[in-house]
C-alpha cells in the first residue's frame, strides 16, 4: 500500500508529478524542485519559478530513458525549508510512494537542485536510491555527512553561482567521496538558475541517470564521472 501524502501541521500536503510512466519500468526517477520561503509554511505553487525549471530537466530525463523511465516531480508541502518538516521529508515520503507503486525492489535516482539538491542528498540514503544528482545545490558545509555508502552521486554546480555557495557543495563532495562515487563538474559561467548554458545541467543529469540507472552508455563529462574522474570544469 502506498503512503499517505506528506502533511504539514496547517494540512498543507506534498504532491507527485508524474511526467512519463511507462507500464513496467526499469527504475524511476524522482525530480525536486528548490525555492526559498515566502512566509509561514506557504504552499508550493505548481507556477513558481523553481517549480517550473524543474520541468525541462525532467522531460530531458524522460526523454533520455526512451520509455523505460518512471519520471516524477514531487511539489513539495510548503514553500522554503522549515526545520519541523523539511523537503528532504517529503522526498522520503515520495519514495515510499514510488515503493508502493512499483515494488521496493525498483531502483530510484533522485535529482534536486537547491534546496531540492540538499534534500536529494540528505534522503538518497534511502535503500531504494541508487543515485543522486545535485545541481547547484544550496548547502552547509556539514550536510550528509557519513551519508549515502555505495550511491552514485554528481554535483553540478555553477561557478557564477552567488545563492548557493560553491565552496559548501565541494566541502560536503569531498566528505562523501570515502564511502560513495563522487563527480563534481563546474560550469564555467553557470548561474543558481541554471539558465545560462542550460543545456550542460539539464544534459548531465539526464546522462547520469540512464548510465546509474539503466547502464545505458554515455559520453561527455559523465562518462569521465563514471570512469573515475572527481573533478571537472567545462
Amino acid at each position: 500500500m502506498s503512503a499517505e501524502p506528506a502533511q504539514t501541521q496547517v494540512g498543507v500536503r506534498s504532491r507527485l508529478v508524474p511526467e512519463r510512466v511507462p507500464d513496467r519500468p526499469d527504475a524511476a526517477v524522482l525530480v525536486l524542485h528548490g525555492g526559498g520561503s515566502r512566509g509561514a509554511e506557504m504552499a508550493v505553487s505548481p507556477v513558481q519559478l523553481s517549480v517550473l525549471r524543474m520541468i525541462p530537466v525532467a522531460q530531458r530525463i524522460a526523454h533520455a530513458g526512451r520509455g523505460r523511465l518512471a519520471v516524477f516531480r514531487l511539489l513539495n508541502s510548503v514553500r522554503g525549508w522549515d526545520s519541523r518538516h523539511t523537503p528532504a521529508d517529503d522526498a522520503r515520503w515520495a519514495l515510499e510512494e514510488l515503493a508502493g507503486r512499483f515494488g521496493g525492489g525498483l531502483p530510484v535516482g533522485l535529482v534536486g537542485h537547491s534546496l531540492g539538491g540538499r534534500a536529494a542528498l540528505l534522503a538518497g540514503d534511502a535503500p531504494t536510491v541508487r543515485s543522486v544528482v545535485a545541481l547547484a545545490p544550496w548547502l552547509y558545509p556539514d550536510d550528509a555527512a557519513g551519508r549515502l555508502a555505495g550511491r552514485q552521486v554528481l554535483f553540478v554546480h555553477g561557478e557564477r553561482d552567488r545563492v548557493a555557495r560553491i565552496g559548501n557543495a565541494v566541502t560536503v563532495a569531498g566528505k562523501l567521496a570515502p564511502d560513495a562515487r563522487v563527480g563534481f563538474v563546474r560550469v564555467s559561467g553557470g548561474t543558481h538558475a541554471m539558465l545560462r548554458r542550460h543545456r550542460y545541467f539539464d544534459g548531465l543529469a539526464a546522462d547520469f541517470a540512464v548510465a546509474t540507472l539503466l547502464g545505458s552508455p554515455v559520453d561527455g563529462p559523465v562518462a569521465a564521472v563514471l570512469g573515475g574522474r572527481r573533478w571537472l570544469e567545462i
